[in-house]
């Protein structure tokens, strides 16, 4: 190549780079999500990239062949140009726990009991349950790795029960809207779901493993199965629960060879982990071990297919699922490779509880002991998900969150009153669940203490994928067909801009609803909360949440709402103000008749 025609290629390609960034805005840090020249599978976009093509082009090699035809020349420069004007998603695997609260999850929260424990122990008089708060959470060590990572919420709330959490993260609704407000209840057809928008706007490939629970009781799936709402893949089973044993279960699949409302029913298969950062896996059938086996094939398909076109996987576990009492057969002692070594020693040790590791043989242990050891194998296996996810390129979003709070006996850590609490009620041990979401552009080992709601993963997930989370045309709906807004909002802007706040803080508000054993409604905003129950019609509770954030101290509520209506109360001053307003919300939009 002559001197004359080197000069005249970087000519060309200094103008053609000069148009990408004014056309498209590419620069090293505006492109970080796209794919990458050098790599496709790095992703990154920075000025290494641009060198290489620049001196593969100008020394006519053939790495600067990106449009394929034979030999380089300037068309190879306008679709290098092209391929960088082109967003490309990021990838988002969504991680739920199954009743993983807060109180099992604390590690994820460096310094929260401390913080609570002093509000209560600094109390007048000093709370006599002070010292419960900080008991004994279990080990999570790749979930605190996870929070460490990314930022986690600290305020955030599911519905305090399965499937009602599920419809409202999958729809952007509360419960009114999507008439899920007890487990086994079917979802409805009627709803737009974020997965389907993902898939069909912005060409993700979707999949579900594990833990589905919104197509209705067992035997009798009227609602809608995971390839209606979206999903191309799913394994894993449609009930509430895993039976009879977490090592044998049905192994429902829907895929290519089913339609949308067929499902095929298999024996659960035999699956392994490698070896990476923690020590392999070995084959077996113990249900978490199989959902991130199966997540991990997946997701390595999906690269090794088209690393250029993202993917959305939904990974639900059933651990630490469990019924009452402590006989249940959904209690269990996990793999003895699924535990570290201190949840190990506490179930089936030299001083443990006589556990044993692998089976329904719980001995001696306790509900809390079993609790604990279920939460812990559940994180090693994530741990093994986070692993894949490591080595594959960074553009990948990683939320994990429970979806409602642990079994009254199961709290073991955090929470003072437990009797008559946790999931299926509207108190926090019910609705205050673990949030941690991971990924490019979010400050590590940050946190926000903002009111978030399982719901506003809806309207995070369009966002991070690129979407317009309301586009014009597009009517959402709620469970009878009715046009109906989201209630969620989206969270993109405390986890990229360091807002702190997406709800206006006196009258946005939270709902968090069950209908199991009566119908319970909790509505809070910034600071306050006022719980209703069925069978307690005339004794709304009211809390102030900054102060008393384990409802320990109810404060009286106003004779009447008379001030409010008329004016007189105002939220800066008034807590009587706050408690009116959230009544008012229980009124409007809860599930409450």
């Amino acid at each position: 190549m002559s001197r004359g025609d080197a000069v005249k290629r970087k000519m060309l390609i200094t103008a053609v780079l000069a148009l990408m960034t004014a056309f498209f805005g590419v620069s090293s840090h505006a492109a970080i999500r796209q794919c990458d020249f050098s790599d496709p599978k790095d992703r990154d976009i920075d000025g290494r990239d641009l060198a290489q093509f620049i001196a593969h082009y100008a020394a006519g090699n053939s790495e600067a062949n990106v449009d394929g035809v034979a030999g380089v020349g300037p068309a190879d420069v306008v679709h290098f140009a092209l391929f960088f004007g082109k967003s490309r998603q990021p990838n988002i695997l969504l991680i739920v726990g199954d009743d993983i609260g807060m109180d099992v999850t604390t590690n994820m929260y460096p310094g929260l009991l401390n913080n609570i424990y002093n509000l209560y122990i600094n109390h007048s008089p000093p709370h006599s349950g002070a010292s419960n708060i900080v008991r004994n959470p279990a080990s999570t060590p790749q979930l605190d790795r996870l929070a460490q990572q990314g930022k986690v919420f600290s305020n955030a709330w599911a519905q305090p029960f399965c499937s009602p959490t599920r419809a409202t993260i999958i729809t952007g609704m509360f419960a009114a809207k999507t008439n899920v407000v007890a487990y086994d209840e079917p979802m409805s057809a009627s709803h737009t779901t974020f997965v389907q928008r993902l898939k069909d706007e912005a060409n993700y490939s979707t999949a579900i493993f594990g833990k589905w629970h919104l197509a209705g009781p067992k035997n009798n799936y009227t609602g809608v199965l995971p390839k209606q709402a979206g999903f191309e893949l799913f394994k894993g089973h449609l009930d509430s629960a895993i039976s009879p044993t977490y090592w044998s279960y049905n192994y429902l699949v829907q895929d290519e060879e089913t339609d949308s409302t067929t499902y095929r029913t298999e024996s659960a298969p035999t699956q392994s982990l490698p070896a990476g950062t923690t020590p392999a896996i070995a084959a077996t059938t113990f249900e978490p071990v199989v959902r991130a086996a199966d997540t991990i094939e997946w997701i390595n398909e999906r690269e090794a297919e088209d690393p250029s076109k993202p993917w959305f996987a939904w990974l639900a576990f059933n651990e630490a699922h469990v019924l009452v009492p402590p006989d249940s057969p959904y209690y269990h002692v996990p793999n003895a490779d699924t535990l570290d070594q201190t949840s190990y020693d506490e179930v089936a040790g030299p001083n443990g509880c006589g556990g044993v590791p692998g089976t329904n043989t719980s001995g001696l242990c306790t509900d809390k002991q079993l609790m604990r050891a279920m939460t812990n194998a559940m994180d090693t296996v994530i741990g093994k998900v986070l692993e894949a996810v490591d080595s594959i390129p960074s553009d990948t979003y990683v939320i994990f969150i429970g979806d409602n709070g642990s079994w009254s006996n199961n709290i073991d850590n955090m929470y003072i009153t437990i009797t008559g609490r946790g999931k299926t009620t509207a108190y926090e041990s019910g609705a205050r669940v673990p949030l941690a979401i991971k990924g490019p552009g979010i400050t590590a080992g940050s946190r926000s203490d903002e009111f978030v709601h399982a719901a506003d993963l809806f309207s995070t997930c369009l966002q991070i994928a690129g979407l317009e989370v309301a586009p014009e045309g597009l009517v959402y709906k709620d469970y009878q067909g009715n046009p109906a807004n989201l209630d969620g909002v989206s969270l993109a802007s405390i986890l990229f801009d360091s807002t702190t706040a997406v709800r206006d803080r006196h009258t946005g508000y939270l709902l968090t609803e069950v209908g199991y054993n009566g119908i319970k409604v909790g509505a809070r905003n910034s600071t306050y909360k006022v719980i209703r129950r069925q069978y307690f019609p005339n004794q709304n509770l009211f809390y102030n949440l900054i102060d008393d954030p384990l409802e320990e101290y109810p404060l009286t509520p106003p004779g009447s709402c008379e001030n409010y209506t008329n004016g007189t109360w105002k939220p800066a001053t008034d807590p009587e103000w706050h408690y009116c307003r959230l009544v008012e919300v229980i009124n409007l939009y809860s599930i409450f008749p």
